[in-house]
């Protein structure tokens, strides 16, 4: 794994009380929300880190692609994933129409790293562009 660097390493000042409601708003109310907020930041937190994952897989399955000249996307894949992961969030009353839309930015966000990948890819052996592993997602 590589080192963090300085932006990585140091975390963004954060105001977990953040609002713009005023004073118009009761204390105790205030102090119901912000919990709920702490749980919903924790949730966020944890997404970020999971795309992190989910990312540094598929860069690994974007440079076997690479190396074996095969194509950025998958059709089948991506619809069988589509599909599942509609039933996934019917069962979970997640709006599926949701979870498309959000399933299909990450698969057009995968399919544009494994094409730089490729692109590298394909100028390391032309020797105009080294690959490092540290460079492509």
């Amino acid at each position: 794994m590589t080192e963090p660097t300085p932006a990585q390493s140091q975390p963004v000042p954060f105001d977990p009380h953040a609002t713009s409601m005023g004073d118009e708003v009761a204390p105790e109310v205030y102090e119901e929300l912000f919990a709920m907020r702490r749980s919903i930041d924790n949730f966020d937190a944890a997404l970020v880190h999971i795309l992190a994952e989910r990312f540094q897989a598929t860069k690994r399955v974007g440079l076997l692609k690479a190396k074996h000249n095969l194509p950025a996307g998958d059709p089948g894949r991506e619809e069988a994933q589509i599909a599942r992961l509609r039933a996934m969030a019917k069962e979970s009353s997640l709006d599926p129409e949701f979870a498309e839309k959000f399933l299909n930015f990450i698969i057009s966000e995968v399919i544009r790293h494994h094409m730089r990948i490729a692109a590298e890819q394909q100028d390391d052996e032309q020797g105009e562009n080294p690959i490092s592993a540290d460079h492509a997602d």
